[in-house]
């Protein structure tokens, strides 16, 4: 007798779950979004669930109708004969979705339904089976939509992507019935049963090989799934399915006998490697295929692959596993490891980044959309025959490809050599080595130690965002190589203008302090968390003239930062450092800077907003560094700073606290601020800008804006009458 089936899936695998599901027996199959609908017997829901390999639930409808409000819900349920699917041991649990009609959430729906079950096994068995809703002997699932609820048995007993060998996976996996679709879309069960080979040189937890096994020696995919949902259904039949499970076990024997294909997996994480192993060893499968650790930049064509076959994998693609610039170089070397293999080898991938795609430089033969999860992605087909490149022709991932990106290349190198000699001379790891120096590859890039930091701006309006981002993604594949870092090592931000306390919003939570050296300090920079790495490059110089200055000093630093010059100011001598700033943040990474520089506790930290503590207080500083930000504002002090309108009140304060014969140094970046003539007739005002951009700024001296100021003397003071 047929009977109604819904088949979910996901979104984009439709089409492939329709074609599998009538070879299953579905009849009426008609597609709906993320869905497949049809009907079908017994037989046929028990053959859905041992070999659907795309479906993710097969469901047995019981009900359905029109419902207005929730009173319509309780009734459409209390009307099944529910006696007949549950007995009064067996436990059950609701799975509800979709709102409307009076249903505000879907626990409330769920409790309607539930309701209403338990009301009729109460009436018709005189005891009501309990709920489990972690574990329950059998599953109903409630969907309403646009007015109409339809009820259903989940044969399937929770998602069918779980089939029984998969306990533990490697970072980001792909989901057995995504693998399934890829493989589908890719033709891999004729490719199989032809005799092609199949690599996944990504391979990770094993899942895309496994899957492929299972297609090519026609296992069905349930076979060591442990439970179904059907097992304490009253309508469950197990001689039908002993019938059907007992053909799968034959098919299984047959197609493992005639398999005649090589299928090997690569991965550069042995962890990862070990977990494939174990997968294929719960399917007893492991004899099947060849596992070996193995770096992508080593993969390529080899006689022992043969002379046809499929590259197929999940590479990572920025969303949950990897950072962009380790991504480029892995998508580059895919593509030109493939352009090694044979004119009849075939590739697919899944990817949900459109510019990593078109870092392999290949020509599409098809695409497909498809769905990992709520990420949209894209599967692409290659054919080795339509690439340009003949068959084995050599190519070097690390090169340029046209002619920009060569010049780009060509700055940098220019560009290291003569900074990594200039940096030695100041006795630094941490410097800037490239700044949009050609207008094309908007970046900045700085060296930190053996880590590469790069800023990308925003590009010129006159240039596309599709060149733009291409250009940048050419940048991350060309920097790791020309300054010989692991990609790794290389990390990307984007920078824009920041208003407020921006930019102590954490950026990432990865809490790593990479150490790195200027003169005798040691600084600790954070690559990943913030917007800022917590040194300021371009204030190397003042740094260095505090150092050379401080000696037997009382030292101040206002708006410290990570009180990078009070360490240079400590190392240099001073009789004692403060440090002010109102980020707490800021503070507890000053206090590492101390710590890593082993400085004391004549050494001090405070927490406070530096205008209002400049006027509370009257202790008096030999050296004052004054560096404050262009804007901020903080909503606990209710307090707003612009640095052009206050800066006159902010310096007055400073010289209230400088000592006789003391030096302020004030510094800012705003790049049109204008120091108001008001402070230059009170006090000596030096303007040192130039003198503070040092080798790595050259080509940006507006980075800063930097003055010596100290109180007239008589003499001065005379002259100016």
């Amino acid at each position: 007798m047929q009977h109604p089936l819904v088949l979910p899936c996901a979104k984009g695998s439709e089409q492939v779950l329709l074609a599998e599901a009538e070879s299953l027996g579905l009849q009426n199959a008609r597609l709906g979004v993320s869905v497949v609908s049809g009907t079908g017997d017994l037989e046929v829901a028990y053959r859905l669930c041992l070999w659907s390999r795309v479906a993710s639930r097969v469901l047995w409808i019981v009900a359905e109708g029109e419902v207005a409000n929730p009173d319509d819900i309780y009734a459409l349920a209390r009307a099944v004969a529910w006696d007949e699917h549950i007995d009064a041991d067996s436990t059950f649990a609701v799975n509800f979705n979709g709102i409307g009609q009076g249903i505000r959430n879907t626990q409330f729906g769920a409790l309607k339904v539930k309701d209403a079950i338990a009301d009729q096994l109460r009436d018709t068995l005189h005891r009501r089976p309990d709920v489990d809703a972690k574990n329950p002997d059998i599953s109903i699932d409630a969907h309403l939509r646009k007015g109409r609820l339809t009820l259903a048995l989940d044969l399937s007993g929770g998602s069918l992507h779980q089939r029984g060998y998969r306990l533990a996976h490697g970072a980001a996996p792909i989901k057995e019935h995504l693998a399934a679709t890829l493989l589908y879309r890719a033709g891999w069960p004729q490719l199989a049963a032809d005799g092609y080979n199949l690599i996944d040189p990504l391979c990770g937890s094993g899942t895309l090989l496994l899957e492929a096994l299972l297609m090519a020696a026609d296992i069905a995919p349930a076979l060591k799934r442990p439970r179904f949902g059907f097992t304490r259904w009253q309508s469950h039949k197990p001689a039908v399915w002993k019938r059907l499970h007992e053909e799968a076990v034959a098919r299984r024997e047959a197609g493992l006998s005639r398999l005649d294909l090589k299928i090997w997996g690569y991965d550069q994480d042995g962890a990862t490697l070990a977990t494939a192993r174990d997968n294929a060893a719960r399917l007893d499968l492991g004899h099947c295929l060849h596992l070996e650790r193995r770096e992508l930049a080593r993969f390529t064509a080899q006689p022992g692959y043969g002379a046809r076959g499929l590259i197929i994998t999940n590479p990572p693609y920025g969303e949950r596993l990897g950072t962009l610039s380790e991504l480029v170089g892995t998508y580059d070397a895919l593509g030109a490891a493939y352009k090694t293999f044979p004119a009849d080898w075939q590739m697919a991938i899944i990817s949900s980044n459109p510019d990593l795609l078109k870092r392999l430089r290949l020509q599409r033969h098809k695409t497909y959309q498809a769905y990992n999860g709520g990420i949209e992605t894209q599967i692409a087909l290659y054919l080795r025959s339509e690439q340009h490149e003949s068959e084995g022709q050599t190519h070097d991932p690390a090169a340029p490809v046209d002619e920009q990106a060569r010049m780009l290349a060509n700055r940098l190198r220019k560009n290291r050599r003569a900074a990594q000699k200039a940096a030695e001379a100041a006795e630094t790891n941490a410097y800037r080595v490239y700044d949009q120096d050609m207008p094309e590859y908007a970046v900045a890039v700085d060296i930190y130690g053996d880590h590469v930091h790069v800023q990308e701006y925003a590009p010129p309006k006159t240039v596309a965002p599709e060149k733009a981002r291409k250009r940048l993604l050419d940048a991350l594949h060309i920097i790791p190589q020309i300054l010989e870092i692991p990609a790794a090592h290389l990390v990307l931000k984007t920078r824009e203008r920041q208003r407020g306390s921006a930019q102590y919003q954490k950026q990432a939570a990865r809490g790593e302090y990479l150490p790195v050296r200027e003169g005798a300090a040691t600084f600790l920079v954070n690559l990943h968390d913030y917007l800022d790495t917590g040194l300021f490059l371009d204030h190397r110089p003042l740094r260095r003239r505090i150092y050379g200055e401080a000696r037997d000093k009382r030292f101040l630093n206002l708006f410290c930062y990570t009180a990078s010059a009070s360490v240079q100011a400590a190392l240099g001598g001073a009789a004692h450092t403060t440090s002010v700033d109102l980020s707490q943040t800021y503070l507890d990474w000053a206090h590492r800077n101390f710590d890593a520089n082993e400085l004391d506790s004549r050494h001090r930290l405070i927490k406070a907003d530096v205008m209002a503590w400049l006027a509370e207080g009257d202790s008096q500083y030999d050296l004052i560094l004054c560096d404050p930000p262009t804007f901020s504002n903080t909503k606990k002090e209710q307090r707003v700073f612009d640095v052009q309108r206050n800066h006159v009140t902010l310096i007055e304060r400073c010289m209230r606290r400088l000592a006789p014969g003391g030096t302020l140094y004030f510094s800012n970046n705003y790049r049109g601020f204008k120091l108001d003539p008001a402070i230059a007739e009170r006090y000596h005002c030096e303007d040192i800008s130039a003198a503070t951009i040092d080798f790595d700024y050259a080509r940006r001296p507006n980075i800063h804006k930097a003055w010596k100021i100290t109180a007239k003397t008589d003499f001065q003071i005379l002259s100016q009458k």
